[in-house]
């Protein structure tokens, strides 16, 4: 009976199928995997853009002397043009000094038209001998002090005169009223900005760009520039000026590309998209479950050419995309490359290839 039982189990042993715990890629159980093959395809990248449209010059306009504001004639978003009234400061104080230096000049000449008498006068006295050389020198002298007097009386009155014009605001240029910063009954300083105009003329996009991303781009060819509202509305730019500096605060770098003067559909404020093409390079683009790690860099799993085993090869990747990954070095056209089962395999171990996807 016992000789029975042993022959059974040495049976049983030998029948026995392999373990189901048995891990994948030992030499009794290959690794199924999916591939695909890599074709190479020129690749692009583009850096996406969101800005609005900025005047290429502006006018801060301030009233050089201080007053309280009696009149404002615009507001923002208004169109002006050059020598438009746009506010004017109370103008009582600066009247009543143009009547005091017009008063003071015609006193002035007043004087001068009687020294100039008195001056004539005495030139004939002296020649027949009625007068005092010092009498006539005394009123050479007087005709000489109003001659000056006048000059001074004359700038005084041309001060008082350009004070009273500035109690008037005038837009110096034509164009668009995108910002006031004070309205009737308000005291305006002098200097203080009250209007900022956008004078008419070539526009510009402007773009705050991530720092990194600005450095990604190597070249900066012509920008594509949309409408965001309306799609359609598109026109090509040329980068004008870049900021030197990074802003602290956001950690962009500004960007002004000049776009002449584009569609009224492209106001002043508008949101606009910017998209920068760079040069175009062969890449492959694979999904992202292909991605591996060797070293801690990127890596793929490439078949051998006899198609039983893969070899992990370090690859460059130019970028991610929201599925994928664009390889630019590492991969040859035409290599296989593994998209699934990849977590599962480990150098030297066999595997099945399963299925093919489309490339």
């Amino acid at each position: 009976m016992r000789l029975l039982l042993l022959l059974m189990t040495a049976c049983s042993l030998v029948l026995l199928p392999a373990r189901a715990d048995e891990p994948p890629g030992s030499a009794g159980r290959p690794v199924a995997v999916r591939v695909t093959v890599a074709r190479m395809a020129p690749h692009a990248e583009t850096l996406a853009l969101t800005g609005e449209i900025h005047a290429r010059s502006s006018s801060q306009l301030s009233f050089r002397l201080s007053g309280r504001i009696v009149e404002r004639f615009f507001d923002v978003g208004d169109q002006v043009k050059k020598g438009d009234l746009l506010a004017r400061l109370d103008p009582t104080q600066q009247q009543a000094d143009v009547a005091n230096a017009e008063a003071a000049l015609a006193a002035a000449e007043a004087g001068a038209r009687q020294a100039a008498s008195a001056f004539d006068r005495q030139k004939t006295l002296l020649d027949k001998g009625f007068t005092t050389q010092s009498a006539f020198d005394a009123a050479t002298k007087a005709v000489r002090t109003t001659s000056g007097t006048i000059e001074s009386a004359r700038a005084a009155l041309d001060i008082a005169r350009a004070n009273l014009a500035y109690t008037e605001l005038r837009a110096d240029a034509d164009g668009v009223v995108t910002s006031r910063a004070a309205d009737a009954g308000e005291i305006a300083a002098a200097a203080r900005p009250i209007f900022v105009v956008a004078t008419d003329g070539p526009r510009d996009a402007v773009f705050d760009v991530y720092e990194q991303l600005f450095l990604s781009i190597t070249e900066l060819p012509d920008i594509t520039v949309a409408l965001i509202k309306d799609p359609s509305v598109v026109v090509s730019g040329r980068v004008r000026e870049i900021s030197p500096t990074v802003e602290t605060r956001t950690g962009t770098v500004r960007v002004r590309v000049d776009i002449g003067r584009p569609p009224t559909a492209m106001s002043l404020g508008a949101p606009v998209s910017g998209r920068i093409e760079s040069r175009e390079t062969p890449a492959v683009l694979l999904p992202a479950r292909s991605l591996a790690e060797k070293a801690g860099g990127a890596a793929v799993w490439v078949v051998t050419a006899d198609g039983t085993s893969a070899e992990l090869r370090p690859v460059g990747i130019a970028a991610y995309t929201t599925g994928g990954i664009i390889v630019e070095a590492g991969l040859a056209d035409g290599d296989r490359v593994v998209t699934d089962g990849g977590k599962l395999l480990r150098p030297g171990a066999a595997l099945e290839i399963v299925g093919e996807d489309a490339p």
